[in-house]
Order: C-alpha cells, then sequence, then structure tokens
C-alpha cells in the first residue's frame, strides 16, 4: 500500500501517535476512542482540544470516523489497513497457545481430514474466533472411478487412487440420468485415468470431450462434466473446505443487523459458493496475509477480517491453507503468530506423512 506508506511518511509524530492508539484502543474495546481518553495515554502533554482537531484532520483523510454524535471515533477500514501494514506490532507466540496447537498433533491419527478437523478445532479455541483449514487435494494417480445411481436425484461416485485411497461421494447428477449413462461416463474416464492425477485427469478431460463430444451420449458428458467439477468442491466426508468455531463470532455483542451479515457470510462458507476464492488466498505466495472487510469479497457482507497462511509439502509447493475469521477489531498482533506457527506445523505434518 504505496500511498499509505507515503500517507504516514507525511503525518507528524503527534497526528502518527493519536491514530495509533485510536486504532489501538479500538482493537482492545470495540469502543470508540475519545480526546479525553487519550490525554491520559499521550507521551506529550495536549490538550483534548488539540487532540480534537488532529482526529477530525485524520477523519478527513479518510482513517478515522465517528460512528456516533460523540467525539469518539473509530478507524475505517482504510485506517486498520495502514495500521496493519505501517504500525501493526507482532508479539511472539506465547507458550500457552503454542501448547494447545502442539496437543492437536499428539496422537498417531492416520487420517489427514480428522487431523486437520482436530487443527481446526484447536485454532478456533486458541482464537476465539472461526478458523478455516482448507486441506490438500488428494493427488495420487487414480486407479478406477465408477457412478452408482441410488435414487433419480442422488449418485454415488467411487474413486480408487493407486495408493490404495479410496473415497465415495454422494452427489446430485444432473436430470434424466440412467445407468446405462453412467457406465458410459465412467468407461470414458477410465480409459484416461490412468497414471493421472485428479487434476490432470480434469484437464484431460475437457480436451477429450471437445474431441469426442459426438462420440457421447449427451447426458453421459453432462455428468462428466458435472461430475468432477462436484468431487473439486463439495463431499461431505472428504470436503476440502473446513470451518470450526462459528458459534465464537456470534459471541460478540453485536446488534442484529451485524449478526445478520455474520450468519449471511456463514451461509456462503457453508455452501462452498467461494471455494475458489479461498483457494487463490492460498495459492498467490508464502507469509501470512490479512484482509479486512471488503477487500476479499468472501466477507464482504460481513464486515469481518481474515488472516491467512498457506502451508506446503516437503516440495515447498503450496497445497492448502489455515486462517482465523473474526470482526475487524481482532488482535492482530496475536493471530498473527498464531496461524503462522499453526500452517508451518500442518506443513511439517502433512511432509512427514508423505
Amino acid at each position: 500500500m504505496k500511498d499509505g506508506a507515503r500517507l504516514l511518511e507525511e503525518m507528524n509524530d503527534r497526528s502518527r501517535e493519536v491514530f495509533r492508539r485510536v486504532v489501538e484502543g479500538y482493537l482492545e474495546s470495540g469502543d470508540p476512542v475519545g480526546s479525553r481518553t487519550l490525554t491520559r495515554a499521550m507521551s506529550e502533554k495536549v490538550s483534548a482540544a488539540t487532540i480534537r482537531n488532529v482526529m477530525q484532520d485524520l477523519e478527513y483523510l479518510g482513517l478515522l470516523d465517528s460512528p456516533h454524535i460523540s467525539a469518539g471515533r473509530i478507524p475505517t477500514q482504510l485506517g486498520l489497513r495502514l495500521f496493519v501494514d505501517g504500525l501493526l506490532e507482532i508479539g511472539d507466540l506465547t507458550s500457552g497457545d503454542r501448547e494447545k496447537i502442539d496437543a492437536t498433533l499428539g496422537s498417531n491419527e492416520r487420517d489427514v481430514t480428522t487431523v486437520l478437523d482436530r487443527v481446526g478445532s484447536a485454532l478456533s479455541g486458541v482464537t476465539h474466533g472461526a478458523s478455516l483449514v482448507l486441506a490438500p487435494k488428494h493427488e495420487a494417480p487414480i486407479k478406477h472411478i465408477e457412478f452408482v445411481s441410488l435414487a433419480p436425484d442422488r449418485a454415488l461416485v467411487v474413486l480408487v487412487f493407486a495408493d490404495g485411497h479410496v473415497e465415495n461421494r454422494v452427489f446430485l447428477p444432473p436430470p434424466g440420468q440412467t445407468p446405462s449413462s453412467m457406465r458410459e461416463a465412467a468407461n470414458f474416464l477410465n480409459a484416461l485415468a490412468e497414471g493421472r492425477t485428479l487434476s490432470e485427469l480434469r484437464e484431460s478431460m475437457k480436451d477429450e470431450i471437445k474431441r469426442r463430444r459426438r462420440e457421447l451420449d449427451v447426458l453421459a458428458a453432462d455428468l462428466v462434466e458435472g461430475g468432477l467439477a462436484i468431487w473439486e468442491n463439495e463431499g461431505e466426508r472428504y470436503e476440502r473446505l473446513i470451518v470450526r468455531g462459528r458459534a465464537n463470532l456470534l459471541d460478540y455483542e453485536a446488534e442484529a443487523e451485524e449478526l445478520d451479515r455474520i450468519r449471511s457470510l456463514f451461509d456462503d462458507l457453508e455452501r462452498k459458493r467461494d471455494i475458489a476464492e479461498f483457494l487463490e488466498l492460498a495459492e498467490e505466495g508464502e507469509g501470512v496475509r490479512i484482509f479486512i472487510g471488503s477487500e476479499n469479497k468472501l466477507f464482504s457482507l460481513s464486515g469481518s477480517s481474515l488472516v491467512v497462511s498457506p502451508y506446503m509439502n516437503a516440495d515447498r509447493k503450496i497445497i492448502g491453507a489455515v486462517g482465523v475469521i473474526g470482526p475487524t477489531r481482532l488482535n492482530y498482533g496475536r493471530i498473527v503468530p498464531i496461524v503462522d506457527y499453526t500452517a508451518q506445523l500442518v506443513g511439517r505434518l502433512l511432509s512427514d506423512r508423505g
């Protein structure tokens, strides 16, 4: 944020301190910070009137806002971004937080989904926010695929991987599917699948469908296209996006309108509408990233913030992400090292397990 950095440089020491103390006070209490409160905290002795003038200047710059008629101010989204990028002091991970996160990995559980679910619960408990864990894709080559019709509106797909891993998923098939069209779709995929991972198969499948669309029954083609999209984004036992700690967000004292926005956020998450957006966050680079309010459309309706970090496998390839979501007044200085440590821990865990 180059403009923000220049803005900070152009502030004098008094303006910078007033701005920093308003943001820190808001993050701690959630309440507007008034000039009289600041007169007792400032490093230099200044009058409340002087501080009010500085706060008005900061409000003119779009960094502070006055939610009520009172003289108290809160940071705007722009102000929070400026603070996070230029003034935020990141604390050290406490031994207590480290122990709670480490304890989730103390078992010999081999199922990765179960372990990640436990990590998500621990992250939610430690931060008192909601945790997000994006599980890695299973990238072993596929050995066999089979579709089984369960009802007119339900079908089962069985994925057998070369490493012995098996996934069974129930999904909604395109209307009008028959057992024969499902067999045709499975035969088509099995002919392409040998030696390919699910991601590679999806790309190869797109090319093959273009070349051989006339050879396929129309319904079978719909099933192939729709089925793989469903495998990538949904599923019960093997869901990729794990959300834990929803109740923590609803515990905050908030007005009815704010609670409605938070519920709207989780409705979107639970329907997996924007998992592609979250995937992009995980794949854009190393390190912890902070998204405030509408900076990421996944949370634009909720006025919430996301602190997220990707994790990597032994080849330093990003394969997933962990994060914490909460109100914009998150304790960023404490949350950032927790998320960073958890991401590194998950990466080492999955690397050790191959």
